[in-house]
């Protein structure tokens, strides 16, 4: 078998993210060179069948035998169309599909014999992020004829009866079974020597960034008073550099804007999205300012001086010192990571991402790309008057802070 050449087929239910990574790798073998192509089958399912028939759920229960018959006829198409490709000269053939029972994949493998199949199961069960996945997929043209309310009903019903036939890999010869939240393999099998295999790897754990544009929360009353936490609202001065923020950003297309559950954040964002056509709006929790406990509304001259031994405290060790009651950066960091995975998830059809978030916040984000010691991490520069752009992908990484007035 040529190791060189390769079926990469993508297993799992819907809503998953298995798409999302099947554009994600074939942009990654692109780049170094490696000619790629998707075989979607629903690309086909819309081409050949009409809407009304298969944005309904009833298309894909199992004990539907026409609806099944035309479902497994995409899929040969597809196959054969990959195997041509493979065969003349292409390296990499994505297949895109739920594939979701021992019966698809075991078709799969008898018709592509000619070389190796490394299969790919996307597993997702985060509720909050499933939620709104399943409310992303409502407002394809797959659903335009339905109600908002209809479409997620029938596509809910679409996912249970894909539970109904779904069979985790674990009998085919290649496996990677990824957590496609936090690009986690969770199990893997290797009976073919695959020789793409290492960078493939590298390419599914690895947070691909094309450009973040990371922001600081505009002026609020606490940032004058110099006071720490609280749940303010922006200052006329504010308002006026978040509506600087939306004229700057308002050429380039952001179809999300990511923040915490604060006013200050979502206030921001709200004037940043008056100048875009189409941009959602959607709160993280894990993106809230550190909590500062028993301090939570407090000037830092009125802690040093009513609470020494806190301001003493985070003078010694600021990285790892907890308010009481309250959070510590080093506390902070694992919702901070799951923030950030949540925001790469949602955002996965755009190449911009947008996060407005906190001092705290920002820092441990900025650390997250960026080498830092633990101690040095408090004290990142993080202005409100100015914003950083980062790009992460496998061959190019940028950081650089620019200015939007």
């Amino acid at each position: 078998m040529n190791d060189e050449k390769l079926y990469i087929v993508m297993m799992g239910l819907p809503a998953r993210g298995k798409s999302t990574l099947a554009v994600r790798l074939r942009e990654a073998f692109r780049r170094d060179g490696i000619p790629t192509r998707i075989f979607n089958n629903g690309n086909l399912r819309r081409m050949y069948r009409p809407l009304q028939e298969t944005s309904l759920s009833g298309f894909y229960h199992p004990e539907n035998a026409s609806a099944v018959e035309a479902r497994k006829g995409f899929a040969k198409i597809n196959m054969k169309m990959a195997r041509a490709y493979l065969r003349n000269s292409g390296q990499v053939a994505i297949l895109d599909a739920t594939n979701a029972s021992r019966e698809r994949r075991k078709m799969i493998e008898e018709f592509l014999d000619d070389y190796p199949i490394l299969f790919i199961e996307c597993i997702n069960d985060d509720e909050e992020i499933l939620s709104l996945n399943i409310l992303e997929k409502t407002k394809l043209p797959d659903f335009s004829h339905l109600d908002r309310q209809t479409a997620k009903a029938e596509f809910i019903k679409r996912i249970d009866y894909y539970r109904l036939v779904y069979v985790p890999l674990k009998v085919e010869r290649n496996y990677v079974r990824l957590d496609s939240l936090h690009n986690k393999i969770l199990e893997e099998k290797h009976g073919d020597t695959i020789g793409l295999y290492p960078r493939i790897r590298d390419y599914l754990v690895t947070d691909v960034v094309k450009n973040l544009f990371l922001i600081r929360h505009t002026e609020t009353g606490y940032n004058i008073a110099n006071r720490i936490g609280g749940n303010p609202s922006l200052t006329s001065k504010g308002i006026a550099q978040a509506q600087s923020l939306g004229r700057f950003f308002q050429k380039l297309r952001v179809p999300y804007i990511f923040t915490s559950s604060k006013k200050r954040t979502m206030q921001t964002a709200q004037l940043i999205a008056e100048e875009q056509k189409d941009c959602t709006i959607i709160p993280i929790k894990e993106f809230d300012e550190i909590n500062a406990g028993i301090c939570e509304g407090m000037t830092y001259k009125s802690i040093e001086k009513k609470m020494p031994q806190i301001s003493q405290g985070r003078e010694a060790d600021k990285y790892h010192y907890a308010y009481p009651n309250g959070e510590s950066y080093e506390i902070m960091k694992p919702r901070i990571e799951v923030g950030i995975k949540k925001a790469f998830h949602l955002n996965r059809h755009s190449g911009n991402i947008m996060i407005i978030g906190h001092q705290a916040v920002n820092r441990m984000i900025l650390s997250h790309f960026l080498y830092r010691r633990e101690e040095d991490v408090p004290y990142i520069y993080i202005p409100q008057d100015r914003f950083y752009h980062i790009v992460s992908i496998h061959n190019k990484k940028l950081f650089e802070m620019k200015s939007y007035d």
